[in-house]
């Protein structure tokens, strides 16, 4: 099926739109003064300069319609003149919103027009016929003033379709910036959850195996691999802060680890660490991710923070609502200094705010630290 040609009258009005302003104002001024030729009724001087006072005008009808118009009612009363009262008409209705000097003008044209000239030539007609002239000279008055009126209409409407579309790309511009923001949040918050945990954990037993190997080499070589460890992370630290500076609150990437992989976690984490308690089968999806990142944040958070604790792993459900908390001793040896930009425990918060749930942590009585959180076991 072959589609739709272009419509005749956009393509005319695309051809009118097409010619040059002082070109359409000649040729209207020409047919002024042809109408006025052919319909002439007074051929004194006078008669003739008014008349051509008329026609002339409308070369100035963009720039001074009132006046262009004010111009031709001399010669409206005197000759038969019609194109230059109607134009005069027109562009003052397309460029005017008053409605009651639009109104007062239509009125003026027809009566310059129905009033006999000169006031004695027509007495024998009477009142009654100069009455009707009237009325139909204004019916006849009021068709340009309404054109134009729907043309400034159009124009109106036109503009605020343009302003409309222009709304709507903006918008959808902004959307697209939201869309971009929580990406880089997702991008952020995944790559301290993971990236975070292995390369912390590299550092860790970089750093033992530096102090615990006897040959040079050996000690060179996990001394190389904990510096590199070590700037890794805080390369790392710098791309989540400026991710996270432009990201808010969203859902997490897909896919993603579940309480199933909690075990695997545990005995990977290299430090001595227990998991007690189940949780029902029919946790969530978003509850038990949220579950296994809170683990994964504090047990490296122990492999940073506290070399040499001891840290226990307790799932728990209350009710409708499951939770994990997760308990470390005091640190039996210095820290390593590893970059730290707390991003770990606000990304819990914000994980917890979003499912509904509840976040603290805080340090324990025995010296240690204790991370908790609680969730709608079907949060979504």
């Amino acid at each position: 099926m072959t589609p739709p040609g272009p419509s005749p009258k956009r393509d005319a009005k695309q051809l009118w739109e097409r010619v040059p302003a002082p070109v359409a104002d000649a040729g209207l001024v020409a047919l002024a003064a042809l109408d006025a030729g052919l319909n002439l009724s007074d051929d004194t001087p006078f008669g003739l300069a008014l008349a051509a006072v008329a026609c002339a005008a409308l070369a100035l009808r963009r720039r001074f319609p009132l006046l262009v118009f004010l111009l031709t009612l001399p010669a409206t009363l005197i000759q038969d003149t019609l194109v230059a009262p109607i134009a005069a008409l027109f562009t003052l209705s397309v460029r005017s919103r008053d409605r009651r000097l639009l109104a007062v003008c239509a009125t003026l044209s027809a009566a310059a027009t129905a009033v006999p000239w000169p006031p004695g030539q027509s007495a024998w007609l009477g009142r009654t016929w100069t009455l009707v002239d009237f009325v139909y000279t204004l019916a006849t008055a009021a068709a340009p003033v309404l054109l134009g009126q729907l043309v400034l209409a159009r124009h109106d409407l036109s503009q605020r379709l343009t302003e409309i579309e222009e709304a709507r790309e903006h918008e959808r511009a902004l959307h697209a910036q939201a869309v971009l923001a929580r990406e880089r949040a997702q991008l952020a918050r995944e790559m301290h959850d993971v990236v975070s945990h292995q390369v912390s954990l590299i550092a860790v037993q970089a750093g033992a195996l530096q102090v615990a190997a006897r040959d040079p080499e050996a000690r060179e070589a996990a001394r190389s691999i904990r510096s590199l460890s070590v700037g890794t992370l805080d390369e790392l630290r710098t791309m989540v802060t400026l991710l996270r500076a432009s990201g808010g609150s969203a859902t997490e990437l897909t896919p993603q680890p579940t309480l199933a992989d909690l075990h695997r976690l545990v005995e990977s984490s290299g430090i001595e660490a227990e998991l007690t308690g189940e949780l029902p089968p029919t946790v969530g999806t978003p509850a038990q991710r949220a579950l296994y990142r809170t683990v994964q944040e504090a047990l490296t958070n122990v492999r940073k923070h506290a070399p040499g604790a001891r840290a226990s792993v307790e799932l728990w459900h209350e009710g409708p609502d499951v939770g994990v908390t997760v308990t470390n001793t005091a640190p039996s040896r210095p820290p390593l200094p590893l970059p730290s930009a707390h991003q770990g425990l606000v990304g819990l918060k914000e994980r917890a705010d979003i499912l509904h749930g509840t976040f603290d942590s805080g340090p324990a009585e025995d010296g240690g630290y204790r991370v908790r959180i609680r969730i709608p076991a079907h949060a979504d």
